[in-house]
């Protein structure tokens, strides 16, 4: 994925916010500014920007970026990779979402160069993908899916499905499609439409068809580049106090 590992340190990899378990560095403002491919940092920090700003304890769990990755492309047995889901809890979550990365290498930190969105609502035993750009990232997410799956009670019941999604208009937001998806889908989670549909049309997906559109997701970058001078702001002046 393309996260920036690797490289050599220098001014660029200066840490300038630490957000929960979330680590951003200088390099990522210049991202944001874009145009450019959202890395798993950026992802990471939303997704822990929108944790901590729910109260539904235990329900929603938003999975980082590289935890996703190593659930897809898990080297080991599968005893050993239920060591690594296990603290999850995922049986106990009612709305569960993954990042879905199409980099095939786990040698390749920097690889990838597609991000998409899996939704697990474990009421209504729903997988739904979300891919901005058609089907280009489903065998990634089924496999994903087929990964995780065993770990949930009655894995049977499960079903996987492509969800409505609003399509990118250029080659680089893919990264900021899956925040503004996953920010609809915790918003319909908190508004209380959270209840197994009797079919797909009573879900999450109206909310992304009627409030999710090209500009909106475009947005997303200035209000997370105001977020993060916000938090270096304060920061800085706990430093100084």
């Amino acid at each position: 994925m393309a996260s920036g590992r690797g490289r050599g340190r220098g001014e660029d990899d200066d840490r300038i916010v630490s957000y929960g378990d979330a680590t951003l560095v200088r390099s990522d403002l210049a991202i944001l500014r874009g145009p450019y491919y959202l890395n798993d940092r950026l992802i990471h920090f939303f997704f822990t920007h929108l944790e901590l700003g729910c109260d539904e304890g235990d329900n929603i769990l938003l999975v980082p970026p590289s935890l996703a990755f190593l659930i897809a492309h898990f080297p080991g047995p599968s005893s050993s990779l239920a060591d690594v889901v296990a603290p999850l809890a995922l049986s106990r979550r009612k709305l569960v979402l993954f990042p879905v990365n199409d980099n095939p290498d786990v040698t390749l930190a920097e690889g990838g160069s597609h991000w998409s969105l899996l939704v697990c609502h474990v009421p209504s035993r729903l997988f739904a993908h979300h891919d901005s750009s058609g089907r280009l990232n489903s065998p990634h997410a089924r496999h994903l899916f087929h990964s995780l799956n065993p770990f949930f009670i009655s894995p049977q019941d499960f079903r996987y499905i492509e969800g409505p999604t609003p399509m990118q208009t250029n080659g680089y937001d893919c990264g900021l499609y899956v925040m503004a998806i996953a920010r609809c889908v915790c918003q319909w989670y908190y508004q209380g439409k959270n209840k197994a549909p009797d079919d797909d049309k009573e879900n999450w997906f109206a909310v992304l068809s009627d409030q999710l559109y090209a500009n909106k997701v475009h947005e997303l970058r200035g209000e997370l580049l105001s977020l993060v001078f916000s938090l270096m702001t304060e920061t800085e002046s706990k430093n100084t106090t």
